[in-house]
């Protein structure tokens, strides 16, 4: 008898751990809610919640910002609420956020006829809408997650919208733009910065970063958007999100690059189906606290 008790409280012992070891990781909520919310002016965001954590004030919070060109796209596309709702399950708070999307109707676009100081403002109007979006989720107690635990997340244009917002709180174009939190980490599909050189040891964010590395808009190391020509209008260096991990590299700061070879923009849609690989790395380097510093070629999923 005693036997089959030690054994039997061997067996909830292992259970138990093995679900503490998998929150974060694994799927361990099924009930979801979803809810609605106006941030700022007409812009909303859906915030994903488990019914079972919704009270959790020590949880992570990831928020997604879509792709689009900044033309185009929705916070409630089917792969961003794909993602939001697979986060959700392993007790993450969630959200997926709206923003201006400011190249929408103009005939330049956002590629090599859009002049560079357009694409600029363009940058810089995103982040000012993730920063209120972020500022509206603090202040309100309906929402809770740990504010030193905030994730951004991005898929080709939303990935330079987050990646513009975590790194460069030192850039002249972006540093006055408003209070900029803490970002605990960021994960990017497809993105690229303004100016990496502005990343430093006090701003180098962990980053978990896909990309193909045969993107021909936006660049997987060093180039100009969209690869425009020096001599057209919308001529702009940006360094890519291989660029960013050799930074973090060298400062010492974790990361994990993912790339595609031969891969192109697909990558921007394609890096969702990683959302394991995703949640592994954002635990380990925000409720672990590791140092992650790792390459490795994908394939299409």
């Amino acid at each position: 008898m005693k036997r089959q008790i030690s054994i039997l409280f061997l067996f909830v012992f292992i259970s138990l751990s093995t679900q503490a070891q998998e929150k974060y990781v694994g799927q361990i909520y099924a009930d979801l809610v979803k809810s609605t919310h106006t941030y700022t002016d007409t812009l909303k965001l859906d915030f994903y919640t488990a019914k079972e954590n919704k009270t959790d004030e020590t949880r992570p919070l990831v928020i997604l910002v879509h792709g689009g060109g900044f033309s185009g796209g929705k916070r409630d596309n089917p792969m961003e609420v794909q993602f939001a709702q697979a986060m959700a399950t392993k007790g993450y708070a969630v959200v997926s956020m709206s923003y201006k999307l400011t190249r929408k109707g103009k005939p330049t676009g956002f590629g090599c006829a859009c002049p560079a100081s357009e694409k600029i403002d363009t940058f810089k109007q995103t982040t000012a809408d993730i920063l209120n979006a972020i500022a509206y989720l603090k202040s309100n107690p309906e929402f809770n997650f740990d504010t030193e635990k905030i994730i951004l997340a991005g898929s080709s244009a939303g990935a330079e919208g987050i990646l513009n917002t975590a790194y460069m709180t030192h850039h002249p174009d972006f540093k006055n733009l408003g209070e900029y939190p803490k970002i605990a980490a960021v994960v990017s599909l497809a993105g690229a910065v303004v100016d990496a050189r502005y990343i430093t040891k006090d701003n180098a964010v962990p980053g978990f970063f896909i990309h193909g590395d045969a993107d021909n808009l936006v660049p997987y190391g060093s180039q100009p958007h969209h690869f425009c020509a020096f001599n057209t209008p919308g001529f702009l260096p940006l360094d890519g999100d291989a660029f960013i991990a050799a930074k973090l590299k060298n400062l010492n700061a974790s990361y994990t690059l993912l790339t595609a070879p031969q891969g192109n923009h697909d990558w921007a849609n394609l890096g969702y189906a990683y959302v394991h690989e995703i949640a592994s790395f954002l635990n380990a380097v925000i409720n672990q606290n590791e140092l992650i510093q790792r390459e490795e070629q994908v394939e299409k999923k």
